[in-house]
């Protein structure tokens, strides 16, 4: 099912023969990764085959001849979800908390690209159990994109919708799903003008694969005219999913604990979600700060790698700057008294733990958001700003542009265009109680003022959720 009922519109071939020469290649990168990280090893099967987990056949009768289910008493639905890695994992959670209310019988299939997206997965499918009981959420990995592994997926599966997250445009799935009449949308949309300008490359594969989506919700107006360049169907603007996240109270409560035992004579200073070679740049910054000022106290410095992987290598390379690491694993057998931490001033906290950022960012007076130093796109400053944190962040944030760009508007953020600029711009804001403040306000305001995406969301896979006569 795609765009006006449409034919749909297979992948060209030589879009097959290119997976098929691609997979060797495939394979080896799988094996490298998984030299650093086990879980690449694992479920190999889903990726290469389709084969995984079947949903219970009892719960799935079968399809008519437009892919409707034939059944006497209504069937609960299926809603497949792709969301590929940790954001957009994150992201997919209020929408599937939206869905499950409406839909208390609902099953998910939730699949992912990655194994940090799939080790999030995890703790919402945990969640899930635990808010809506009989509700259950099943979890795989989307195989790569030829024919005869997507259509054993989809054969598995059996989703009734099926909910892309934000920029996943898959020719051969595209295409199988219109033509198994499984209408497929893209949820949380964004395209950068980078991407746009990229995909123009390929319009003509791009375009074919989009006219087999049922519809697409954008996260902003900008998001939605790029869109609109190669999309032939409906667009609605539904907003960004990630506004919808609220922050885990219990983690808040843990962050603010671990805060007080710092003390307040000395700020702590966040540097989230960091990407490889802004470490470095940082450190550079830091070290000229503390020898053209010799300011004292100095901050305590909180950094949190974006990926496990790189957990090590950037323990190292504090380690190699002469600074003592205390790393979140060891947190709790260092700081077990009550007490204030008596460690040397050049001790520099290292966030090796996944799933807690808002403790992290709950324990910060200011943060500084990855990926934005270095032309990456940046990484998800929502979260810090549902925190109630100030945020700063570098000139690459296309990935997050509108609520960059919103973020600056009302105060709850500043646009820096280096490293040293970063480090300046949190010793204003720490420096001064009434800026600290005052962003503080502005954030959580600017979080709370951009929520309801889900609630739109939901209303747009409504309309394309085929139900059984």
């Amino acid at each position: 099912m795609n765009v006006e009922g449409r034919a749909p519109q297979r992948a060209p071939a030589w879009y097959t023969a290119a997976w098929m020469v691609a997979l060797p290649f495939v394979a080896l990168y799988l094996c490298r990764r998984g030299l650093r990280q086990r879980e690449y090893f694992r479920h190999w099967g889903e990726r290469f085959l389709g084969a995984g987990t079947h949903l219970t056949p009892s719960l799935l009768p079968p399809r008519g001849e437009k892919g409707v289910r034939r059944a006497a008493a209504r069937t609960p639905p299926t809603f497949w979800i792709h969301a590929v890695s940790v954001g957009e994992t994150h992201a997919a959670w209020p929408l599937i908390e939206r869905l499950a209310r409406t839909h208390p019988d609902a099953r998910f299939v939730l699949t992912h690209m990655t194994p940090t997206g799939r080790a999030v997965g995890a703790e919402i499918a945990h969640r899930l159990v635990q808010a809506a009981g009989a509700t259950t959420l099943t979890q795989r990995y989307l195989p790569y994109d030829l024919p005869g592994p997507v259509r054993r997926f989809l054969r598995e599966t059996h989703p009734d919708v099926g909910v892309l997250m934000e920029t996943e445009i898959w020719p051969t799935l595209l295409y199988e799903a219109a033509a198994a009449h499984i209408p497929l949308l893209l949820a949380n949309a964004r395209l950068s003008e980078r991407s746009a300008a990229k995909a123009v490359r390929f319009s003509r594969l791009f375009g074919r694969a989009a006219a087999n989506l049922a519809a697409v919700g954008a996260q902003t107006a900008a998001d939605r005219d790029r869109i609109a360049r190669w999309f032939p169907g409906p667009v609605t603007v539904t907003g960004n999913l990630k506004f919808d996240l609220q922050p885990d109270a219990a983690l808040i409560a843990r962050g603010e604990r671990w805060r007080a035992r710092l003390g307040t004579d000395r700020p702590v200073w966040l540097f989230a979600s960091t990407r490889d070679g802004e470490e470095t740049m940082l450190l550079d910054a830091l070290s000229s700060r503390v020898r053209s000022t010799g300011t004292s106290p100095q901050p305590w410095l909180l950094f949190v790698p974006r990926h496990p992987q790189r957990f090590d290598d950037v323990a190292a390379l504090l380690a190699q700057r002469g600074l003592h690491v205390l790393r979140r694993t060891q947190w709790d057998s260092v700081w077990a008294a009550p007490a204030k931490p008596a460690d040397p001033p050049s001790a520099v906290l290292l966030g090796d733990s996944m799933g807690e950022m808002p403790m992290y960012y709950a324990m910060a007076d200011a943060a500084v958001i990855g990926g934005s130093l270095v032309p990456l796109g940046g990484q998800n400053l929502i979260e810090a700003a549902a925190c109630g944190c100030p945020i700063v962040f570098g000139p690459h944030m296309f990935n997050f542009a509108q609520a960059a760009a919103d973020a600056v508007a009302c105060g709850a953020a500043r646009c820096v265009t280096n490293a040293a600029d970063a480090v300046h711009a949190l010793e204003e804001i720490t420096a001064n109680a009434a800026i600290g403040a005052h962003m503080r306000d502005a954030a959580r305001a600017f979080a709370g003022a951009h929520r309801g995406a889900a609630d739109r969301t939901a209303a747009m896979i409504e309309r394309a959720y085929p139900r059984a006569p």
